[in-house]
């Protein structure tokens, strides 16, 4: 018999010291937790899912605001009460179907129930003067617009200092606000499946709402459904799931049909996906990443999308095969990276970040990109992405690339890309890169540059 009374506001709780204590992603250790409660409503594994991402997510502007009514400073507190304060201060900011008295009583509670009983009153105390006096929580002032922007939109100091050295105070509220928006499900509809009216009318029957997505004809958003495996279109390989500026990053190569294309860091098989469809069945992609549990993945999704032309590899990237020399039409490089665009799907991202990581990434990325040339038949072309914004791991690996290999020119992305992604941009986009900017651009922060040999 299942029980349905989970303390919902428990279980938050331990996601967010799991996540803290044993440094896992959030959204696996939150897929383990729906998967093992899956029998809750939708209505409860939706309300647990916002309250945990979104107190990860707002985490530096509530302590922020926790330290306005705590005599005792926010990082001496114990991690337990911190992280329910946390959780309460969420509930009473920005959910506002909970009672601020449901919010206050209940972390009330769990303070006593995870064996902190004397500190109910400093927990209760805390929360009611912020339930009281509202109008004390305020941001740091504007004249210092680092600290500013790094409180209001839980963006450690670095990385703002970085954005507002590259792009300016604008550009990078722009970014940062653009993370705390609500984000749809984008995919690609496959018209080499069926009709595409014949997916989101299957998708409508199901109860899935379905909106086109901005740049490319195969791009589409969709909300308001459960489980993504329990819906028609999917099991019927007729979409896949994948950001438009993923797309963007297969359309810049310009793959035909009958070409031999290779994805060195392939997972979970987007891209693969993508070019599978692009080159027919009359060409080929190599798909290969580094784990035998990455590559199943990526065996999983075309199984299901009925690919045939993908072969999965398990493979370093960072170590050149000499058999497939100049054997390649497309290769695509979409290399690890720091993932600063991609922070408003993984909050967690901004936490586990650091300057010396970004200058790593940077390594890996130059030593791949210089093996994955070697694959490049003459008159090939190579595509090189990230999910990130930050020139030392994009521009200034571009440059050096080009200095390192002399047989490669930039490849102009104005002929491959939709004038509306790079009219803002031409020079960059004719020299042969872009940076899709979230907040700027309709999609996730990604890098893109295309070079031709």
């Amino acid at each position: 018999m299942v029980n349905e009374n989970i303390d919902l506001r428990a279980l938050a709780l331990e996601t967010l010291l799991t996540v803290k204590k044993s440094r896992a992603k959030l959204g696996d250790v939150l897929n383990q937790e729906l998967k093992k409660y899956g029998y809750l409503s939708k209505e409860k594994r939706a309300f647990y899912t916002r309250l945990t991402e979104g107190t990860l997510e707002q985490k530096m502007l509530l302590d922020h605001f926790i330290g306005i009514y705590s005599k005792t400073p926010v990082r001496k507190l114990k991690p337990v009460v911190r992280n329910i304060l946390r959780l309460a201060f969420y509930q009473i900011i920005y959910m506002d179907s909970v009672p601020d008295s449901a919010a206050v009583n209940e972390a009330v509670k769990l303070t006593v129930k995870k064996g902190f009983g004397p500190l109910k009153g400093f927990v209760n105390g805390i929360l009611r003067s912020a339930v009281r006096e509202p109008e004390r929580m305020r941001l740091p002032d504007r004249e210092d617009i680092l600290r500013y922007i790094s409180v209001k939109y839980s963006m450690p100091e670095f990385i703002v200092k970085q954005w507002l050295e590259e792009y300016g105070a604008g550009t990078t509220e722009k970014i940062c606000g653009s993370f705390l928006k609500d984000k749809k499900t984008s995919i690609r509809i496959r018209g080499c499946k069926g009709d595409v009216k014949e997916c989101i009318s299957l998708l409508e029957s199901d109860g899935v709402n379905v909106e086109k997505a901005p740049y490319l004809n195969c791009a589409y958003y969709i909300s308001g459904y459960d489980r993504l495996y329990e819906l028609e279109a999917f099991r019927r390989g007729m979409f896949a799931v994948q950001d438009v500026s993923s797309m963007l990053a297969v359309s810049a190569a310009g793959i035909r049909p009958g070409d031999m294309v290779l994805d060195v860091c392939a997972a979970p098989g987007g891209k693969s996906m993508f070019a599978a469809d692009e080159c027919k069945d009359s060409g080929k992609v190599i798909s290969r990443d580094i784990s035998e549990r990455k590559t199943e993945l990526i065996e999983e999704n075309a199984r299901r999308c009925g690919i045939t032309n993908i072969r999965t590899e398990v493979w370093d990237a960072s170590v050149f095969s000499p058999e497939i020399r100049e054997r390649m039409d497309v290769v695509l490089v979409d290399a690890p990276c720091s993932g600063y665009g991609i922070i408003g799907k993984k909050p967690d991202i901004k936490y586990n970040a650091s300057p010396e990581k970004q200058e790593e990434l940077a390594k890996i990325q130059k030593k791949i990109l210089d093996k994955a040339a070697g694959y490049v038949r003459p008159g090939g072309r190579l595509i090189f992405s990230t999910c990130t914004i930050s020139k030392m791991e994009n521009e200034e690996n571009v440059k050096t690339f080009l200095e390192d290999n002399a047989g490669f020119k930039p490849l102009d992305l104005t002929e491959a890309l939709p004038e509306e992604i790079w009219k803002n941009s031409a020079d960059t986009a004719k020299d042969g890169y872009i940076q899709l900017l979230p907040g700027v651009h309709d999609c996730d922060g990604f890098f893109i540059a295309g070079f031709i040999k």
